[in-house]
């Protein structure tokens, strides 16, 4: 066989269990997998040697947002580093949101965000379309499906941002999504009510006493769960699939899995900063450096989306990465409402599942995989593109040593945060090796691919978990 690599004697792992075989690679496709391939790999075929190593797809971090204009400044992460930052943590494709900015159209808001990543891109990407207004929006849904953009977003706050949707809003949306194909990923926080405690809070008095810990006491956890179920309900009435992004509370994950019992198309996403860091960072001198939205919870709240995990009530975890520096988190001066909102993630995104999830007894390897591999490549359909190490997806690969810890220190890390929520953190589930459609990308965990390797990827339709489409069937050949 015509094998251009050939990574062996590691155990493959996939999200239905693990096996020891070799992976062969021919150009960006998966050629093989199976045992023996390095024996009949022809002369020139480079042969890696996995052994002692877990074989994985690479990771799909379906919520992230590089270099976004936000609360005054604009994320410090943009689409070089950031997709650097993913190639480093074993993510080989990102999805971020397009969105409209004043009287901007879906079209002119895809073209924008086409712009800053086509040039900058080291792993391959796409977009969510975010829906600002119903109005003018609506009616160019058919057209973004039809150039492969079948998920759309929308905003339960974020009024001063120009990005909010009503319930008006989010009800069509989900009808077209029902007729099209698509599906709605919904940012859930109540915001009238949300504002009015602000608006409480909001004295020099309090700030001055409280500082940045009212950022979680003005977020009390019924602000997410009246959201989600006020969402779920659309869902159910309409029929259009839906997609809680970074659910952050027990409460959310009892509502989501009691719609699910009940038939409801809905799927939910929490991110890695809510299953290991809780509101006590907000206690500390850089407490206003961990303002993300919604902020991380309560202990409790951790054990039961760790629960959700292992249950299949949450079905993928993601990042929402959104950098800022110290400087721009600085602009703050004491007033919590103009911190800008967002941690770093895509770097540490696969090490922190792996390490508090598979290594601290919550996941099995396989269920690790799913949830940061499979699950986000099946329901944002990219499966069995992205997702699967099987012939005819793509060389996207990342080779893990399943005990080796590596400290994080923000100062040796791709990202440009000068900071890291996870400073001084011993992590296993870096990525020694990374490919991305065959290229290599990450060496002996340091990155050497190159801006604009990575690909933009049309999707014909949002998939679903029951997705299991061998990717002969869809015509990836090798």
């Amino acid at each position: 066989m015509n094998y251009d690599v050939v990574i062996t004697n590691g155990i493959v792992v996939s999200a239905e269990g693990q096996t020891r075989a070799d992976v062969a690679i021919s150009g960006e496709r998966i050629a093989a997998v199976g045992p023996g391939l390095a024996a009949s790999a022809p002369r020139g075929a480079e042969i890696l040697d996995a052994r002692g190593r877990l074989v994985l797809p690479g990771g799909v971090d379906v919520h992230v947002h590089l270099e976004l204009p936000f609360c005054g400044t604009v994320s410090s992460d943009d689409w070089n580093t950031g997709t650097r930052a993913a190639a480093r943590g074993g993510v080989t494709t990102v999805i971020d949101f397009a969105i409209p900015y004043g009287q901007e159209s879906l079209l002119e808001a895809y073209k924008n965000w086409m712009a800053k990543a086509g040039p900058k891109a080291c792993v391959d990407y796409c977009f969510h379309m975010a829906i600002t207004n119903w109005d003018r929006h609506g009616p160019e849904m058919e057209q973004l499906v039809g150039m492969g953009c079948p998920t759309f977003k929308e905003f339960m706050i974020y009024a001063s941002e120009g990005w909010q949707s009503d319930d008006r809003a989010i009800y069509n949306t989900l009808e077209k999504c029902r007729d099209l194909g698509g599906m709605l990923l919904v940012h859930a926080e109540s915001s009238r009510v949300l504002d009015e405690l602000i608006a409480r809070h909001h004295t020099p008095e309090l700030m001055r006493q409280c500082g940045a810990r009212l950022h979680p006491m003005t977020r009390p956890n019924f602000i997410e769960a009246e959201a989600i179920q006020r969402a779920i309900t659309w869902a159910e009435v309409t029929g259009g699939r839906l997609y809680i992004v970074h659910m952050s509370t027990a409460e959310g994950t009892e509502i989501v899995k009691a719609a699910r019992a009940r038939g409801v198309d809905v799927y939910a996403e929490t991110c890695a900063q809510y299953l290991v860091l809780d509101d006590s960072v907000f206690d500390g001198p850089d407490g206003h450096l961990f303002a993300c939205c919604p902020q991380v919870k309560k202990p409790k709240d951790q054990e039961r989306l760790w629960q959700g995990l292992k249950d299949g009530d949450v079905s993928v975890v993601s990042t929402d990465t959104c950098t800022f520096t110290r400087a721009q988190k600085a602009r703050w001066e004491g007033d919590w409402t103009r911190i800008p909102m967002g941690l770093p993630g895509l770097e540490t995104l696969l090490p922190i599942v792996y390490t508090h999830g598979v290594l601290g007894g919550r996941l099995t390897p396989s269920e690790f995989v799913a949830k940061c591999c499979t699950n986000p490549a099946r329901i944002m359909g990219l499966y069995p593109r992205k997702g699967v190490l099987a012939a005819g997806s793509d060389a996207d690969v990342a080779i893990i040593d399943p005990e080796r810890r590596i400290e994080v220190d923000h100062r040796t890390m791709e990202t440009h945060a000068d900071w890291s929520p996870y400073q001084g953190w011993p992590l296993a589930g870096f990525a020694e090796t990374t490919f991305c459609r065959g290229r290599k990308i990450v060496a002996d965990y340091r990155f050497i691919g190159a801006s604009g390797w990575g690909r933009w990827l049309p999707r014909e339709r949002a998939g679903s978990l029951e997705d299991q489409t061998p990717a002969a069937a869809v015509g990836l050949s090798v």
